[in-house]
């Protein structure tokens, strides 16, 4: 897989998550094998929602939230726009998306993605060209497959 992988809100939530041990090894090796390949994508709105719910269930990890923030920047996160708007409200429709999944899905296209990393969509589902891949199901040594 050469090809960028967008990363959604539950990947970096879990990666803090100690409750769930097996979720946070498989968000961590995810984390950790995006940044060494360089093909993590996020979008301002994941950023958002992780921070937020950082803030709600670990208030004292908002300093740990904001350096992962800090440092994602440099992924160049997608803003939301006019355009990404109407990309989302388009799948909203066609697919029966919340808004919110909408929005996810209309910011990894607007950065080419061709894989979306989470567990809020059905895995293997092929959105016009943009695979999704839950981070518990499948395991980032696929990185090193060829396309």
């Amino acid at each position: 897989m050469t090809a960028p992988v967008f990363v959604d809100t539950n990947v970096f939530l879990y990666a803090l998550d100690r409750t769930e041990p097996r979720k946070q090894e498989a968000a961590r090796a995810w984390r950790e094998a995006l940044w060494k390949s360089r093909l993590g994508r996020t979008s301002f709105q994941v950023l958002q929602e992780f921070y937020a719910n950082v803030a709600h269930k670990w208030p004292d990890n908002c300093d740990d939230a904001r350096a992962e923030i800090r440092d994602l920047l440099s992924w160049r996160p997608a803003v939301t726009n006019a355009a990404t708007l109407e990309r989302a409200w388009k799948l909203q429709d066609r697919y029966k998306f919340s808004l919110w999944d909408a929005l996810v899905v209309a910011a990894a296209k607007s950065l080419a993605c061709k894989y979306l990393l989470t567990e809020d969509l059905q895995t293997n589902q092929n959105l016009d060209g943009l695979i999704v891949i839950s981070p518990f199901v499948t395991d980032p040594s696929i990185l090193s497959i060829a396309e």
